[in-house]
């Protein structure tokens, strides 16, 4: 079995260049495969190989004071879903176009699964206010599965969001927001723009689908959770859409895009 991780974290980093040198070594000595973006603004991963190695490497990342508490997403699966491993450098470890929106300097307030599900149940917060979940992804990846009764503004790459939510404000003051991604990074971003585009009670999903998938299951969710890699989708246990040993080589994507 192949274990896969995503990881995220927000943190300024000043040594990109060195940074990727010292990830790529110790991704590639460990027959570990998979994209890896740093940027200034942080650091964004998937990757996915034997339990240990991957384990190791987790161990060794958090050997770094800014990523000793980043938390990973597990799931598995039967063969490797990635072709390659790639360490690359970016302006944006997730791309916005809004330089002025900067996690590292102050996250919007989260909401953890059980209490989204909570929300969902009674579909009010407790103050009582109507509850909305908002799908910051792109329009294909919601067609996979997304919460039910999401509002999609049919984006088809995340630097559209900010465009559509400036179009949509008026529709979302007086309800509570909670915007969610596949891993919580997009979500992050998304709820700072918004809140400081004047809505005012606005939550990202802390840990995005995944996490909600690993601590509530299926509850309030249609479809599955599309991912990034050779797996196409995984469901609400985690488990692949798609068997990637049985893919031949014209079925396998060239690049693995994050």
């Amino acid at each position: 079995m192949i274990l896969n991780i995503s990881a995220y974290r927000f943190v300024p980093l000043t040594d990109t260049i060195e940074l990727q040198q010292r990830l790529l070594h110790a991704c590639s000595s460990r027959g570990l495969k998979g994209t890896v973006l740093l940027s200034e603004e942080g650091l964004n991963l998937f990757l996915a190989g034997h339990a240990g190695p991957i384990r190791e490497l987790v161990s060794v990342l958090r050997q770094d004071t800014r990523f000793a508490d980043i938390d990973t997403r597990e799931s598995w699966s039967a063969a490797q879903p990635f072709r390659k491993l790639l360490v690359r450098i970016k302006p944006e470890i997730i791309r916005m176009n809004h330089p002025a929106i900067r996690p590292a300097a102050g996250r919007a307030p989260s909401v953890d699964a059980a209490t989204l599900r909570r929300w969902l149940d009674a579909g009010h917060d407790d103050a009582g206010r109507p509850v909305v979940t908002l799908d910051t992804r792109n329009d294909f990846e919601a067609d996979v599965g997304t919460f039910r009764g999401a509002i999609d503004w049919r984006i088809t790459r995340f630097t559209e969001f900010p465009q559509a939510l400036l179009a949509h404000r008026d529709e979302l003051q007086g309800k509570t927001v909670v915007s969610f991604c596949t891993g919580g990074i997009r979500c992050e971003k998304a709820a700072i723009f918004m809140r400081d585009a004047g809505i005012a009670n606005v939550f990202q999903l802390d840990g995005g689908i995944l996490k909600y998938f690993e601590d509530q299951g299926h509850a309030h969710f249609d479809g599955e959770c599309f991912v990034f890699d050779e797996r196409r989708a995984v469901d609400a246990a985690l488990a692949p859409k798609v068997d990637v040993g049985t893919l031949s080589d014209s079925q396998r994507p060239q690049t693995m895009e994050s």
